[in-house]
């Protein structure tokens, strides 16, 4: 009867590891949180007759949950032009900021390289334009690559496809111009930290 009742701890005791042995990717640390900044251009489609896109910054903070999956706070500011004047026929000198939020997945895919995949959502802010609104919903997709080159450390490019609604230039209450949905391409390339 006794020897019946531990018949399945003695099964258990073959599979189970013992405390003291690694699992095969035990060797590379997992950590919680990710920073990233990086040079970044975002076209300049919202507003009307830009002839370029706008150079500028990104970073974002990543929360891990996982090997797999995190969440992702991003933050970017677009100042400086391309080519000169931005606008036809105009001296104005816009600018575009956003902040977005949203899933991210990324996994190992060979050796040191990596990619990942997002989706972002929050809203984008058109200054230096005589937009009302120029606050608007924005979201959108993007990926990239990483290199990893230190457990802790990796250089990361990635691109993004933005949706948001502004209304054309020149817009008033009095005019009340409907919102236009527009899709701004941005792309980075930068380092991320891990700790």
């Amino acid at each position: 009867m006794v020897s019946a009742a531990l018949m399945p701890l003695a099964a258990i005791s073959q599979v189970a590891p013992a405390r003291g042995s690694r699992s095969v990717d035990s060797g590379t640390p997992a950590y919680k949180y990710s920073v990233y900044g990086g040079l970044g251009y975002s076209s300049l489609n919202q507003v009307n007759n830009s002839r370029s896109g706008l150079f500028g910054a990104e970073v974002y903070v990543t929360r891990n949950f996982g090997r797999y999956f995190g969440v992702v706070a991003d933050g970017s500011y677009y100042r400086y032009p391309y080519v000169t004047p931005v606008v036809q026929n105009s001296t104005a000198k816009p600018s575009v900021d956003s902040v977005l939020f949203g899933p991210e997945l990324h996994a190992a895919l060979y050796g040191k390289y990596g990619g990942f995949i997002h989706g972002l959502i929050g809203g984008e802010h058109s200054g230096g334009e005589s937009q009302t609104p120029a606050i608007s919903f924005a979201g959108g997709f993007g990926g990239g690559m990483e290199y990893t080159l230190t457990p802790r450390l990796s250089v990361r490019a990635s691109g993004d496809y933005i949706g948001a609604s502004f209304s054309f230039t020149g817009n008033s209450a009095a005019l009340g111009y409907s919102p236009h949905k527009s899709w701004n391409d941005r792309a980075s390339i930068g380092v991320m930290y891990r700790f």
